[in-house]
């Protein structure tokens, strides 16, 4: 499957910013089940300074925003190629050890209400380490209600818990602070999901991978209730949404006053195809 996605974001600061540097994870990952057709970011009031990957193989872009501005405006567009792998993305790859994804975060520590939430569960210590999993992304899904507004950037899995409302990036940390507990390496995905009713959303998505004995990364949407299929686009992964936010840096001067996100998300067509070859 082609998909054709298209993500702007500008940042409108208080004040004049007198320097500024962010740091985008927003180039999709080159990986098991995906390829990158083309993909291009454009900038106003800002300039790439930089691009490297990071610990985590994501691709990292720094810019500087211009002195004096007061928004910043991001724009990526491309087309992913994507195919159905079952949500298995395989070997483990990257800078850090798969061990590291067993440490719990400041988001992702389980404290009582998580371990509440997850008592009965088997802890799959038999070696149904799958059966486990597919179980613990049902109960969070049952359990928290899936409600915007309602947590931040910054709440950790037991907050989400504690009052049974969160989004798509509280159910993968508290999926991956379960399953670390349990002895399965977990980490967090930040990504695009083309939707079945609409084009344009507000906001990327989140979901979480966890390591299984023989096969390898596998994915859980724990807000859909489904493993990934060619719908889901992997942009970046971490220990927990701070290793993989879109969008992080500094800021002097100012601070951001708002945040608009626009993206769209459609399946590009063989027609539209053979237009672009003509063009």
């Amino acid at each position: 499957m082609k998909l054709s996605i298209r993500h702007t974001t500008t940042y409108e600061f208080k004040e004049p910013v007198v320097h500024a540097l962010q740091r985008l994870r927003l180039t999709p990952k080159e990986t098991q089940g995906q390829q990158i057709i083309d993909w291009k970011m454009t900038y106003t009031n800002a300039q790439a300074e930089l691009e490297y990957d990071d610990q985590h193989f994501n691709t990292v872009t720094l810019v500087s925003v211009e002195p004096g501005a007061s928004a910043v405006t991001v724009t990526c567009s491309g087309t992913v190629e994507t195919q159905d792998e079952g949500g298995i993305i395989g070997r483990h790859s990257g800078h850090l050890p798969l061990w590291s994804f067993l440490g719990q975060t400041h988001l992702t520590k389980p404290g009582p209400k998580v371990r509440s939430l997850i008592s009965d569960l088997s802890d799959g210590k038999d070696g149904d380490a799958l059966a486990y999993l597919h179980a613990l992304s049902a109960r969070i899904r049952d359990e928290i209600v899936y409600e915007t507004g309602t947590t931040h950037a910054s709440t950790t899995a037991e907050e989400s818990v504690d009052s049974g409302r969160g989004v798509c990036q509280d159910h993968a940390h508290i999926f991956i602070g379960a399953a670390r507990a349990a002895g399965i390496p977990a980490r967090y995905v930040s990504g695009y999901l083309m939707m079945n009713d609409r084009i344009d959303q507000e906001a990327s998505h989140a979901w979480a991978e966890a390591h299984v004995d023989g096969l390898g990364w596998v994915g859980f949407d724990i807000s859909n209730g489904i493993s990934p299929d060619p719908r889901y686009v992997r942009v970046a992964t971490g220990r927990d949404y701070r290793d993989a936010a879109p969008i992080t840096g500094i800021s002097f001067g100012s601070s951001a006053d708002r945040l608009t996100v626009d993206i769209s998300v459609e399946q590009q067509h063989e027609q539209v195809q053979q237009e672009q070859s003509q063009q």
